[in-house]
């Protein structure tokens, strides 16, 4: 008896050993209590006593069941899936899972079954469904892996994450027998469809694979699945090698830069940020947000940062209208506040004026109405590119009236020597944009789709998107012999970078280089470019120096794309006025109708435009009477009118083996036609010097009679480190990177 009572003993202290074990390994709540992943038991409690009371978290509860109970009157559709993006199919089942969400809410906060009842029932519809669902019909063939509810697997993992956390909010309201349907018939084999049915995108360090991770993984805390959330973090085989920790390790820089850019950086913030809080709340002991020094809190920071007026700024693959009120960005401005506490974060929940119903999304609205916001500070800042940052950088430069409260008035000027950003980066190594009283002005074309348009290609990216957008000649970067940087080769792209040589910045502005060998065979490019805060300007100027080497004579482009209306120029131009033809055959080319050609002769050559913002913009370029310019216009070989019809003006040099373009963008001048007025509608610079003295770059600009020199050394030499030079017989000390002077003579 004895033996066998030891032997059950030990039988049972093994077991028991082992779940300790398991626990110390997963700590898995497997949901003595819902919900438990993004809100918890504990939000629902302060939730319930905020919803009673007066402020803008009720508001934003009252607004919720006004909208809810008027979508709830209506029957239940759950179509059979048969649309592409932006069709009804697609459309509805991307409400549905919205509003199953928003119903499990209005559940915790008012107890009222008839919303628990509302997804049971919708839940139960989908669990009728999905067992038979083949593939969609629409599916993106040698794309992405398709899903059964959408066309893309995508779509699928982003219904479940709503989905998960909606079921979670209900599980205790359902009947055993309804639980166990939409276990078995929906949420396990959705799960397991998104994981081991599609490896390559669930194991795929991309935000497809965020999103897949973050679905399966929240399934797996509310069902209890402990390996589920074990493969979620660390991949399929659980090695390490892919999985969510993964991705937050590699596609991240150690400032919080995401590499596919701002926009995807929106895109990919949401199944981030909402896992995270399900690990955070399911398995506190992983610390998740203070992996990798905090990279995910930096994250939306740094999304934030790029941002210009509310609008994301429109690198890579992006839809130019999406901006900080995005709901991905709502969420990660109120976590962002709830863990940290800096009011700043509060300035911009102020301006996205929404108040999402979370434990998080009450501490936001009870600061607000405190009166707690202080002012958000935009920066000049180089985001280092790649997991280890150092793969190029990202740099926003921004003068000082950036951070004026509340004025968009700043200018800014953003620099791309970033690392290719995977599929949906475009080849513009070195191209630069620039924004000035709220408004882009020198413009990059972003993407080419209309987002969920069904009539236009199903929503999808715009065949225009590979023949136009990406190509080089869309961005305001360099162009050799009429060829895309690495020949619009991703493969090749994807494993070379631009290296930043020099950023800084001080009281006369900010400065940057880089350069990059690998886009051309044979060709070096450099790029330095300087938001210039001259004391006298009414605004900054942006000075650039774009030196190019090759190894055999070459045609250079250098592209400058505008918003606004051309209206002058000091030079001739050649208009064609009676036929238009397109300005080349291949790789962007091809849809840029050549509009009007001219070479000024050598000296100072200045074209100005005319902003919707009521500024004047001229381009002053220092010219040896070598170059052409080129005034285009998007639209040529575009039969289906995908395009907008942008302009640009091109300067050309042909046969050259080295050439050094120099320019000043110059914003100046007031145009008002409702007042009837227009004030300084001409340039003030009247003449430009360049020379250079090995690292230090010298720039010499005549200013409404007043001559400044500009220094720039490229040795990033700290601030205080002083460097003597002369220059027209007169001696300076430069101290640091940059620095603006006030000549007493002037160019001879």
């Amino acid at each position: 008896m004895y033996r066998a009572l030891a032997r059950f003993m030990n039988k049972s202290l093994r077991a028991w050993v082992l779940l300790c074990l398991a626990g110390c390994v997963y700590t898995v709540n497997v949901q003595a209590q819902h919900p438990n992943l993004v809100i918890t038991s504990e939000d629902v409690r302060a939730m319930r006593e905020a919803v009673t009371q007066s402020g803008g978290f009720a508001e934003a509860f009252q607004e919720l069941v006004s909208q809810v109970e008027g979508l709830m009157s209506q029957p239940i559709q759950v179509p059979t899936p048969q649309d592409g993006g932006g069709g009804y199919s697609h459309e509805r089942h991307k409400k549905n899972y919205q509003l199953m969400y928003n119903a499990a809410v209005l559940y915790q906060l008012t107890e009222n079954t008839a919303y628990a009842k509302f997804v049971a029932d919708m839940l139960l519809q989908y669990a009728a469904m999905y067992p038979d669902l083949p593939l969609h019909p629409k599916r993106k063939m040698n794309f992405q892996n398709p899903g059964k509810l959408y066309w893309q697997s995508l779509n699928e993992a982003m219904w479940l994450v709503y989905t998960i956390q909606a079921y979670d909010m209900i599980a205790a309201s359902l009947e055993p027998a309804d639980k166990a349907s939409i276990i078995q018939k929906l949420l396990r084999p959705m799960a397991l469809f998104l994981s081991e049915g599609q490896p390559s995108t669930f194991d795929k360090v991309h935000n497809h694979g965020t999103w897949a991770t973050a679905a399966v993984g929240m399934t797996g805390y509310v069902l209890g699945e402990a390996e589920w959330v074990e493969k979620a973090l660390y991949g399929l085989d659980k090695s390490g090698k892919s999985g969510f920790l993964k991705q937050l390790d590699e596609l991240f820089s150690p400032q919080g830069y995401y590499n596919e850019g701002p926009y995807y950086q929106r895109f990919a913030l949401l199944p981030f940020i909402t896992f995270a809080q399900a690990i955070n709340n399911n398995q506190p002991h992983r610390d998740i947000f203070k992996h990798r020094d905090e990279v995910l809190l930096k994250a939306i920071d740094t999304t934030i940062q790029l941002s210009y007026n509310g609008l994301f700024f429109p690198i890579n693959d992006a839809i130019k209208s999406k901006g900080i009120e995005t709901i991905e960005l709502v969420h990660g401005v109120t976590l962002a506040y709830s863990l940290t506490g800096d009011t700043g974060y509060l300035d911009i929940a102020q301006k996205q004026g929404q108040i999402v119903l979370t434990g998080a999304g009450l501490k936001v609205a009870q600061a607000l109405e405190a009166n707690s916001a202080t002012h958000y500070q935009f920066k000049s800042v180089a985001f280092g590119d790649g997991a280890d940052g150092k793969q190029g950088a990202l740099v926003v430069m921004r003068n000082a009236d950036a951070n004026h409260p509340g004025a968009n008035n700043g200018s800014a000027v953003l620099f791309k020597p970033a690392a290719q950003g995977l599929g949906h980066g475009h080849f513009d190594k070195l191209t630069w944009q620039f924004y000035h009283k709220g408004a882009e002005i020198v413009s990059d074309y972003g993407a080419a789709r209309f987002l969920n348009v069904e009539a236009k290609y199903g929503g999808r990216y715009l065949p225009e998107n590979t023949s136009y957008a990406k190509q080089t000649v869309a961005h305001n970067t360099l162009v050799v012999d009429e060829t895309s940087h690495f020949n619009g080769e991703l493969a090749k792209a994807n494993r070379h970078h631009p290296t930043l040589e020099l950023f800084a910045t001080n009281h006369s502005g900010s400065v940057v280089s880089a350069q990059i060998d690998s886009a051309y065979a044979g060709v070096n490019l450099e790029r330095t470019m300087a938001l210039l805060e001259i004391t006298g300007q009414a605004n900054p100027l942006v000075l650039d120096i774009f030196n190019v080497s090759s190894d055999s004579p070459r045609q250079l482009d250098l592209p400058v794309h505008y918003l606004g209306q051309l209206i002058s120029s000091n030079f001739k131009r050649h208009a064609n006025t009676t036929q238009l033809s397109p300005l080349g055959n291949a790789n962007g080319y091809q849809h840029l109708w050549l509009k009007a050609q001219g070479k000024p002769y050598k000296g100072l050559a200045k074209v100005t435009l005319l902003n919707d913002n009521g500024s004047f913009y001229t381009l002053s370029t220092l010219t040896k009477g070598d170059e052409q310019f080129l005034f285009t216009q998007i639209g040529a070989n575009d039969p289906d009118f995908n395009l907008r019809n942008e302009q640009a003006v091109i300067r050309r040099v042909e046969g050259a083996k080295q050439h050094t373009f120099v320019s000043v963008f110059e914003p100046h001048g007031d145009y008002n036609p409702s007042k009837e007025y227009t004030l300084n509608a001409s340039s003030q610079l009247s003449a430009i010097e360049y020379e250079t003295r090995g690292d230090l770059l010298l720039v010499q600009l005549v200013l409404n009679g007043t001559s400044y020199l500009i220094a720039i050394d490229k040795l990033k030499r700290a601030e205080g480190v002083e460097t003597a030079f002369k220059f027209k017989n007169q001696s300076y000390s430069l101290s640091g990177p940059l620095a603006v002077y006030l000549m007493t003579n002037d160019l001879e």
